[in-house]
C-alpha cells in the first residue's frame, strides 16, 4: 500500500468548510485540480461524480462514505489497484479545526503503481487544502 496524509489547522468552521466541500459544482472555483465536475445524484454515500483535472482525461470516481460536518471518502477503483482519499475535519480546540486529506492506493498493483502515481494525485493537496481554508475562512 502507498499512503499520503496532509493537514491544517485553521479558524474556519467545520460548517464553512463542509459547506464547500458539499457543493461539489463549485470545486473548480476554488480547486485548481479541478477543470470540470459532474455528480450523479446528492453528496452522499454512492453517489458517483466524473472530475476531469487540467488538461487530463474524466476520472469516474465514487463516494464511499459521506459523514456530514465530520469526512468524506471518495474512491476510484482501477482494477488492479484502488485510489481511495479521506477528507476529514476535526475539532482541535474551540475555535480550531484540523483539516485533513489522507490518500491510500491499495490492492495487487499498488507498491508498483502507488510511487509512481501517488505523488502526481497528492502533489496539490498543500495548495488545495489552503485554497479551501481560505475560502471558508473568508
Amino acid at each position: 500500500m502507498w499512503e499520503y496524509e496532509h493537514s491544517v489547522e485553521t479558524t474556519a468552521t467545520p460548517e464553512a468548510l463542509w459547506h464547500h466541500w458539499s457543493t461539489v459544482a463549485q470545486w473548480p472555483e476554488w480547486n485548481e485540480g479541478v477543470e470540470k465536475i459532474e455528480i450523479d445524484g446528492p453528496f452522499q454515500a454512492g453517489s458517483v461524480f466524473t472530475m476531469t483535472p487540467p488538461g487530463d482525461e474524466p476520472l469516474r470516481m465514487r463516494l464511499t462514505e459521506v459523514v456530514p460536518g465530520k469526512l468524506f471518502t471518495d474512491e476510484m477503483d482501477a482494477g488492479d489497484f484502488v485510489v481511495r482519499t479521506v477528507h476529514s475535519l476535526e475539532p482541535v480546540t474551540p475555535g480550531t479545526t484540523r483539516v485533513t486529506y489522507r490518500t491510500e492506493i491499495s490492492g495487487p498493483a499498488a507498491e508498483q503503481v502507488g510511487p509512481q502515481i501517488g505523488p502526481a494525485i497528492t502533489a496539490d493537496f498543500p495548495d488545495v487544502v489552503a485554497a479551501l481554508v481560505r475560502r471558508a475562512e473568508g
